[in-house]
């Protein structure tokens, strides 16, 4: 979807076709549709997988991908380093180092899907 007359066309796609998982990336237009989406994946027993664990506490089935509240605390370091003199053009490019997978039970029960235990123990957040 790139832009809201385009969530349409996606819902009939996805009604459709014979698809086996649903990846989302989370964007403004795709958090502004966010239970729509979810709405549709369960109506079609389609499971949603995105980077983010956010989207598993809102019913996707899973999600594994950076940390954000660690993203976040990093980010906050590199403000303070700012502030205290050092140029930006200074400060060395970094990468996530903390992700997080996030399993939703519930939903996977309501699609009717069987997570592995050998996953579950790699979960870093599970819903029940």
């Amino acid at each position: 979807m790139r832009e809201p007359k385009d969530f349409l066309s996606a819902s009939e796609t996805l009604r459709k076709g014979r698809f086996g998982a649903l990846f989302v990336l989370d964007d403004l237009l795709v958090t502004s549709y966010k239970r729509k989406i979810m709405d549709l994946s369960q109506e079609n027993r389609l499971p949603v997988i995105s980077l983010y664990a956010e989207f598993v506490d809102s019913g996707g089935l899973m999600a594994y991908g950076p940390s954000i509240p660690d993203m976040y605390r990093r980010a906050a370091m590199y403000v303070d380093k700012i502030l205290k003199g050092v140029k930006p053009g200074e400060l060395p490019v970094e990468q996530p180092t903390k992700f997080e997978l996030a399993i939703n039970l519930k939903t996977a029960k309501q699609i009717g899907l069987t997570i592995p235990p050998s996953v579950l123990a790699r979960a870093d957040k599970v819903i029940r």
